[in-house]
């Protein structure tokens, strides 16, 4: 009973501290509510004073701008009305000189139609005290002068012919003279060797071999004719192909070297010289073409370039002689103002029929044109090479450029090593040949040998006969004489009818 009690007093008390506790947490938290509203009112005023002194700045500032641009604005509008007044005054004088200038142009209008008149009046009263009319009155005029300043004109322009032939002869050597100067190569004679040295005379056994079978192999894989006689030391290599006698002479000091001439070997060294051969006319077309500054050739057209190497024209390597005319016609057509890759593809290519001129019927001109149209080169080089024999007329300043340049290169002192006495002799042979013939009149060798033109006697000879006479004279040249190249033999027969009026 007492517990029950205990814990019913126990529990009211309880009560009672938990209320007192709680009305006094209540009464602070109105406090610090009320706190907290009286400073969010002061700093809600303080907000408003800033907003509102900001907004009055604001104001004045823009106040201040607007007070600004309106006397901006005035005082362009005043300075537009100024330029508005003065144009108007401008466009009033240029009016008013208008209207004074087309005055006066009336005016001289008028006053032109009046001295035009007053010059056809007294044109006419000329024309008729003089009896000639203006344009007859000219033509007198002209003609008097002319007779009287005949004889001077003449003169005038006779010394002007004269002194312009001069000139222009003279600009001619020193354009010569420069280009022979500025290439000042040294010539070399270059002949291909025909003859192999031979360490003994025992090793002609071994070349000739049993029953000649050695030589005959030789002979069959090279396309040479290997002479063999008393002279001790040396054999000689036979044949038109200087090609074939550089692969037979390279085979040949191989296989001597060796010791083993049999026919299996003399295949093997004939194929190596024949591959060591190609690998030297590449590199030398190549390296002409180079130094020549003649570009982008098709391969092949290189290697029969190369081929020139190994030929020579009165003991001239014929390769050298052309790198040789490309230099110098480069140089003249620099000068002359033509043009500079053509004469100088022009000149490289000029002698290039000669490479197969021994296995290509016709001359080394023609075979030269056929090769370069083969391979697409420009009709300008076709062109400026054909003519330097004059076998083509000169249809381009560049063709007579590398006639002139072959002519100088040819010609140079040492350049060739055929002496001055035997080329009047093969001349003078050519000439002998045809005037030992009946009926024969004159002939002329021309072209540095290359053509032999006869005339003969028109009542000695008919059509017929000079064509057979023809081709007695080339066969007789061709068995008795030896020459570079081809003879054009020509026969000219001419009837001349002379009569004398008395």
């Amino acid at each position: 009973m007492l517990l029950a009690v205990a814990g019913v007093v126990g529990i009211g008390l309880g009560y009672f501290l938990r209320l007192i506790i709680s009305l006094g947490k209540k009464g602070s938290m109105e406090l610090q509510i009320r706190k907290m509203m009286l400073d969010a009112e002061e700093r809600a005023k303080g907000i408003i004073e800033e907003a509102e002194k900001r907004g009055r700045d604001k104001v004045e500032q823009l106040t201040n701008e607007y007070n600004e641009r309106a006397r901006d604005l005035k005082s362009t509008e005043e300075r537009l009305v100024r330029k508005e007044e003065l144009l108007d005054k401008r466009q009033s004088s240029i009016d008013s000189e208008q209207d004074s200038l087309n005055k006066k142009n009336e005016e001289l209008q008028l006053a032109r139609q009046e001295v035009e008149r007053l010059i056809s009046e007294q044109q006419d009263k000329l024309e008729k005290v003089a009896g000639l009319t203006s344009e007859e009155a000219k033509k007198d005029l002209i003609s008097s002068v002319e007779k009287q300043y005949e004889t001077d004109l003449e003169g005038r322009m006779r010394k002007l012919e004269i002194a312009s032939d001069e000139k222009l002869e003279q600009r001619a050597k020193e354009i010569l003279t420069t280009a022979v100067h500025r290439l000042g190569n040294s010539v070399v004679s270059d002949v291909l060797a025909t003859t192999v040295s031979l360490p003994n005379d025992e090793i002609k056994g071994k070349i000739i071999g049993k029953e000649g079978r050695n030589i005959r192999s030789f002979e069959r894989a090279t396309g040479v004719d290997v002479i063999i006689d008393d002279t001790p030391g040396t054999l000689t290599l036979s044949s038109y192909d200087p090609i074939r006698r550089q692969i037979a002479r390279i085979a040949l000091e191989n296989l001597i070297l060796d010791g083993r001439i049999q026919p299996a070997k003399i295949e093997e060294a004939v194929q190596k010289a024949e591959q060591e051969i190609n690998n030297i006319i590449k590199k030398k077309g190549a390296e002409a073409a180079y130094e020549a500054k003649v570009p982008n050739l098709d391969p092949k057209l290189i290697m029969i370039l190369g081929r020139l190497y190994f030929r020579t024209s009165y003991g001239q390597n014929v390769l050298d002689h052309s790198v040789e005319v490309a230099h110098l016609a480069g140089m003249l057509a620099e000068e002359l103002g033509a043009n500079v890759a053509t004469a100088r593809a022009g000149a490289l290519f000029h002698d290039i029929g000669k490479a197969v001129d021994h296995e290509v019927p016709g001359t080394h001109v023609e075979i030269g044109r056929r090769i370069l149209q083969k391979f697409g080169v420009d009709e300008a080089v076709v062109k400026a090479m054909q003519a330097h024999h004059e076998e083509y007329p000169y249809e381009t300043p560049e063709s007579m450029i590398v006639q002139v340049a072959d002519a100088i290169s040819g010609g140079r002192p040492g350049a060739r090593r055929d002496s001055v006495e035997n080329y009047i002799k093969r001349l003078e042979e050519l000439e002998a040949i045809a005037n030992n013939e009946p009926g024969v009149e004159k002939s002329f060798a021309i072209s540095a040998g290359r053509e032999l033109r006869i005339i003969v006697k028109p009542e000695a000879l008919d059509d017929l006969e000079c064509r057979k006479l023809a081709r007695t004279i080339a066969d007789k040249i061709q068995n008795e004489l030896q020459y570079p190249g081809e003879i054009k033999v020509s026969v000219i027969r001419e009837t001349r009818v002379i009569e004398y009026a008395k």
